[in-house]
């Protein structure tokens, strides 16, 4: 199904498609997606910075082993556009994110689904990336899905911010794209992988990795399938027109 245009609604709207979303793609991670011992958990966010994230920095972060048995993990880079490697707001705190955690308890990996708060205003902006890299800092791996346009804040979208505070480097969109998809990996070597999306395209299954060289695919197109058909016909219908109803 083609990614529709959430930018012409109030936040408020895309906050509901955001919640059901997160919730589809954690079922579909728990449906034996994830290897044994791993759970994706909805979770509200809690604030700019998360206070699991600080405590798992301050006792000293493991990375998470991929074991022998269970789930769809592979091995093999993920194929993506683009690959680089390196040694309003009020509704933007209500979204849920999901995490991926070890036995319930630590995290290993992180989903997120930006909001339209989450870039009105340079300080929401600024906490999102902030969040963000103190994930990638402590050994977190992350999914950043961002299906709204670029901002005068992020003008090179979502990506770019988030990878500045590891390299200082050009990133353009490729003709005719405007979101972003953001697959980070978090080990001896970072690396990002990102696919560079539009309105009306399919999205591709995103790597989610659980370990250094290890991921799972994130079937974002079948989830996003999934929570549209669910979705109530007055919604899909002003988010196909872009007119709300009088």
């Amino acid at each position: 199904m083609p990614i529709h245009d959430w930018s012409r609604l109030p936040a408020g709207l895309f906050h509901h498609f955001h919640q059901d979303w997160s919730t589809e793609i954690a079922r579909a991670l728990n449906r034996g997606l994830l290897p044994k011992h791993l759970s994706a958990l909805i979770e509200q966010k809690s604030g700019p910075v998360a206070p699991d994230v600080l405590a798992i920095e301050r006792s000293g972060h493991r990375p998470y082993r991929k074991p022998n048995d269970g789930g769809l993990t592979v091995q093999d880079r993920p194929a993506t556009r683009i690959m680089r490697t390196t040694e309003s707001q009020r509704f933007a705190a209500k979204a849920n994110r999901i995490t991926i955690r070890h036995h319930l308890g630590e995290i290993v990996a992180v989903i997120e689904i930006v909001s339209p708060g989450n870039k009105d205003g340079r300080k929401a902006l600024a906490s999102f990336v902030e969040k963000s890299v103190e994930f990638l800092q402590a050994g977190i791996h992350l999914l950043v899905v961002d299906l709204f346009p670029p901002t005068p804040r992020d003008p090179f979208g979502i990506h770019k911010p988030i990878w500045d505070a590891f390299v200082d480097e050009d990133f353009d969109f490729p003709a005719g794209k405007d979101r972003i998809l953001a697959s980070y990996e978090s080990g001896g070597v970072r690396s990002a992988f990102v696919e560079p999306i539009a309105v009306g395209d399919i999205m591709p299954d995103m790597p989610l990795f659980l370990a250094e060289g290890w991921h799972i695919k994130t079937p974002l197109e079948a989830t996003y399938q999934t929570t549209w058909s669910a979705t109530p016909e007055m919604l899909r219908e002003v988010v196909e027109t872009g007119v709300l109803p009088e």
